[in-house]
């Protein structure tokens, strides 16, 4: 009586177990040809949403290095941070191999945008210009009123000195001073600028690192002509702001790593060592430069709206 009660209670708990099996994974073997739920597909979508990152292919590889939860409000003060180690944040397959290690890092948050409103000018002073290990130009302390934050340092800025942002565009080009950010459209031709926005408000895309710059070559009606560190030209807005001079640290492509210990501690692992003939990569190659690209921010269409009659 007893061996039949149990068996009868284990028949009764394998129908349930499948059941369950079953809501969760879907019909079959998990993997090997069954047909996934509808709660754990929605599962494996939510997944991927918990962290708006995520790996792309072609995406540049600094995006590995390192993960950053900034605060809700900004700070000046050094932001503990994740490395990741070449490792997909969501998946966290190995995305690529030569990341990894180095030296422990403190991030510091800085400000690309130097938009301020229309006929109200900012004057700030450069505090301090230091060394962020998270970048390979120097950053400078600008403390206005009682408001301080970390911008790009330009070629030479120094302590005690006057930087300006302004957002108006007079009909006479100005003559600016180093370190001053302007409207594209108030710059003369020739200016050497950098940290330049790509859209108005956005804050600095283009020449960021350290010893890079643009320069201004036309302006036709509302648009600049400029020519980026690649030496591509593109047109841009004549709102978008720019700051005069180049990068700080312009001798960074100089420097020599000197050991192969030292190439550990800025976080680069070795390479597999796999050796190849050099081919036809390796030669010189002379292409035209790609055409002009406009950056414009067009607005989608709305889609048409069709009205059906019983006529």
């Amino acid at each position: 009586m007893l061996l039949s009660g149990l068996l009868n209670s284990l028949r009764n708990v394998r129908p349930a177990m499948m059941t369950a099996r079953e809501s969760l994974f879907g019909s079959g073997n998990f993997g090997f040809g069954g047909v996934f739920s509808p709660v754990l597909l929605e599962f494996v979508r939510n997944v991927g949403k918990q962290n708006p990152m995520k790996y792309k292919r072609g995406m540049p590889s600094r995006c590995l290095r390192r993960w950053i939860d900034k605060p809700a409000e900004y700070t000046t003060n050094k932001i503990s941070f994740r490395k990741l180690g070449g490792r997909d944040p969501v998946t966290g397959r190995v995305v690529v191999s030569t990341i990894g290690g180095g030296h422990k890092q403190k991030y510091r948050w800085v400000l690309f945008t130097r938009h301020v409103p229309k006929n109200e000018p900012m004057v700030e002073r450069v505090h301090s210009v230091n060394y962020d290990p998270c970048r390979t130009a120097r950053i400078a302390m600008a403390v206005t009123g009682d408001q301080k934050r970390w911008i790009l340092a330009s070629e030479n800025m120094k302590a005690g000195d006057l930087i300006r942002s302004t957002s108006d565009i007079p009909l006479i080009p100005v003559r600016p001073q180093e370190g001053d950010a302007w409207p594209l459209g108030a710059l003369p031709l020739g200016t050497v600028v950098h940290n330049v926005e790509m859209f108005p408000k956005e804050g600095g895309m283009f020449a960021r690192a350290a010893g890079t710059c643009c320069q201004i070559l036309r302006k036709l009606g509302d648009r600049v002509i400029v020519q980026v560190p690649s030496k591509r030209e593109v047109s841009l807005s004549r709102e978008c702001m720019a700051t005069v001079g180049r990068v700080s640290n312009v001798d960074h492509n100089k420097e020599h790593i000197g050991s192969a210990q030292r190439n550990r501690w800025l976080g680069n692992r070795p390479h597999s060592g796999l050796w190849h003939r050099k081919d036809g990569y390796c030669g010189r190659k002379v292409r035209p430069l790609p055409p002009l690209k406009v950056y414009d921010k067009i607005k989608p269409s709305e889609p048409p709206v069709y009205k059906l009659t019983m006529g």
